[in-house]
């Protein structure tokens, strides 16, 4: 079986993300551990709460270099598949405004901005994904194999409004939110695969597919 990382930050449900990806096949293992996450062939990064709580968190934690080495190298196009859920999407950028002094990891270009006061927050239901067409560079799609519609579920006051080349599928809520990016292989979604039922599961097992 595939060995997938799961950052083990200690903020949230992170045994969700891992429970959906030992669902889907994967040797999937919640872990703070330097030299496992180095031998994993996938690393994911979940998330919830609020953006500065799990900044400080994954520092705490020692793993704020590890989680920028691996989401760096992978959005290359060179390193290992990485993933990052909901929060853990929102760490990938240069900052939210919902804890502005707090800076993000910097692996993508843009801010992490509220929802507007037009909709309700948070956004807490299934949602359509509208997904954006790509050239092809090689590097498997994270839409692959889905629906259209596909439906995903959300639970976020924040989006990221990120560089339009990196983002592959938007959702209505107000606004065209960002719902999911993809750079090389360095994969988020806003959305949470782990409770988005057969699709989710589909998107999981097609990451896992390109880790092995």
């Amino acid at each position: 079986m595939t060995l997938i990382a799961v950052l083990d930050y200690g903020i949230g449900n992170l045994r969700s993300a891992q429970k959906a990806l030992e669902h889907v096949g994967a040797d999937a293992r919640l872990t703070s551990d330097r030299g496992l996450i180095a031998d994993a062939a996938g690393v994911v990064l979940p998330g919830v709460g609020a953006f500065g709580r799990c900044m400080e968190s994954l520092a705490t934690a020692g793993l704020g270099d590890v989680a920028h080495e691996a989401a760096a190298a992978a959005a290359e196009g060179g390193g290992r598949p990485f993933l990052g859920v909901c929060v853990g999407m929102q760490m990938l950028f240069e900052g939210s405004d919902e804890n502005p002094d707090v800076a993000g990891l910097g692996v993508l270009p843009g801010r992490v901005v509220l929802l507007p006061d037009t909709v309700k927050r948070p956004q807490m239901q299934w949602n359509v994904l509208h997904w954006l067409p790509r050239s092809d560079d090689g590097t498997a799609l994270m839409s692959e194999g889905q629906p259209d519609p596909c439906w995903m579920y959300f639970v976020h006051s924040y989006w990221a409004d990120a560089a339009h080349e990196d983002v592959v599928a938007t959702c209505e809520y107000g606004i065209d939110a960002v719902a999911a990016v993809q750079r090389g292989r360095l994969w988020a979604t806003q959305f949470h695969p782990e409770k988005s039922a057969v699709n989710g599961l589909r998107l999981l097992e097609t990451f896992v597919a390109t880790c092995a």
